[in-house]
């Protein structure tokens, strides 16, 4: 783990440091999550050209005024797609790496489909040329596994949680899988990152030779309380200290 001790040192800006001025996931967080020296999490899908944007959810209608779903556009489309009521727009993943070019580290989720692959094989090949710090999560076990197997040096974490709200898109075997991180030992993930208010818990304690990521913490109270069992915090609505 020496190589990536930094993950662990400095607290991470859950989608950026954003703002109701500064969307999640925008330019414009990213910029300020590196003014203030934070790591920066985001997350990465699959557009229809083959490139990748940096958006979380599957929909569009949450963070802009449009509907549809994300995988559905191009890069050229993103242009068009304006981040609840301000003048950024979602970015693409050269748009992100190439502001912040190695000034902080980067924990990129991937939201890959039951198959992984296709996202990862190109989200691979943009990181070669990059020389910033950087690890990889994600809730997909299969796509972990796809990086354990082609470039397993890569800094690989199993995301995961209690699935109580929010998500009637994953059915009830998958939850019990993904809640008790039942691949774990296939998959064989470098870190766990696990929601914050479902630590501590038996499924984590059984890999107590993995360290722990705890997200997303929204207070300084709940900072102090996940710390006891979490080697670091993924954090949003408030400044930890670093």
């Amino acid at each position: 783990m020496s190589n990536y001790d930094w993950l662990f040192k400095t607290p991470i800006a859950h989608r950026g440091l954003h703002t109701s001025k500064f969307p999640e996931n925008s330019l414009g967080a990213f910029e300020r999550a590196i003014e203030k020296g934070y790591i920066i999490e985001l997350d990465v899908h699959l557009l229809k050209d083959g490139e990748i944007a940096v958006f979380h959810d599957d929909t569009l209608s949450r963070m802009t005024s449009k509907s549809g779903k994300i995988k559905n556009l191009t890069s050229e489309d993103l242009k068009n797609y304006n981040l609840i009521n301000t003048n950024f727009v979602i970015p693409t993943l050269d748009e992100v790496l190439n502001l912040i070019d190695g000034k902080v580290p980067l924990l990129i989720e991937t939201k890959t489909d039951r198959k992984a692959g296709k996202l990862e094989s190109v989200l691979l090949e943009k990181l070669k040329g990059y020389s910033g710090k950087f690890a990889i999560q994600s809730f997909s076990p299969f796509s972990i596994r796809w990086f354990k197997k082609n470039k397993p040096e890569i800094y690989c974490g199993q995301l995961s949680g209690g699935f109580s709200n929010g998500d009637e898109n994953i059915n009830k075997f998958t939850k019990f899988v993904l809640k008790r991180m039942l691949f774990n030992k296939l998959i064989k993930p470098d870190f766990i990152s696990y929601e914050a208010k479902y630590l501590p818990n038996k499924y984590v304690d059984k890999f107590k030779n993995l360290p722990v990521l705890a997200w997303v913490v929204k207070s300084e109270e709940e900072e102090k309380r996940v710390r006891k069992f979490a080697n670091n915090i993924i954090f949003e609505n408030f400044e930890p200290q670093k």
